[in-house]
């Protein structure tokens, strides 16, 4: 590790300044990098973020949900995602995610992407998946979710991210990760 990739920061003391189920947030006391005391606020995420990007090979197209996001005020279509506990394998967590929100399970998974969301003011991570070969069957979404399901053809979701119709950075992580696998392929 060189000198530039050490830690400048030196944390002095650490509080929960708020906590739900999902995440808290902490208020450090720290020295910055200059030497000078500081502050730092950090919303520390208890689950990881999980997707996946369900694919019909067939007609080349993307299974989107679509919701209203309380944060931001308006509606989103993503692909499916959603929280897994620490301790559970990441693909089952998204395979759970999948069904509870569309119903589709089965068929070949595989991760494509693994990212840190925010890193400036977040710890949460990602792990995003592709699924192809899915069979249909009853979602059951939670009692915060009121969704939509589509398919989307593949170029046109990559489209929606160019005209700013699709704004959910794990959606874009995912589409764009995929597109950069078939750009790879011979």
């Amino acid at each position: 590790m060189s000198s530039n990739e050490q830690n400048p920061w030196r944390r002095v003391s650490r509080r929960v300044a708020y906590e739900n189920p999902w995440l808290e947030v902490f208020h450090d006391d720290v020295i910055r990098p200059d030497g000078k005391p500081g502050i730092y606020g950090v919303v520390h995420f208890k689950n990881l973020a999980i997707g996946v990007v369900p694919v019909d090979e067939t007609t080349d197209s993307v299974l989107m949900v679509g919701q209203h996001r309380y944060p931001m005020g308006h509606y989103s279509w993503e692909i499916p995602e959603g929280g897994g506990p620490m301790g559970e394998d990441p693909e089952a967590a998204a395979r759970r995610e999948l069904v509870e929100e569309t119903g589709y399970h089965g068929g070949t998974w595989r991760e494509i992407c693994r990212a840190e969301l925010s890193n400036s003011v977040t710890d949460e991570v990602t792990i995003l998946f592709l699924a192809t070969g899915l069979e249909a069957g009853p979602a059951s979404p939670e009692g915060t979710e009121q969704l939509q399901m589509r398919w989307v053809p593949f170029t046109e979701a990559m489209a929606m991210i160019g005209r700013g119709e699709i704004a959910d950075v794990m959606t874009i992580l995912a589409l764009q990760a995929v597109a950069l696998e078939r750009a790879k392929r011979p």
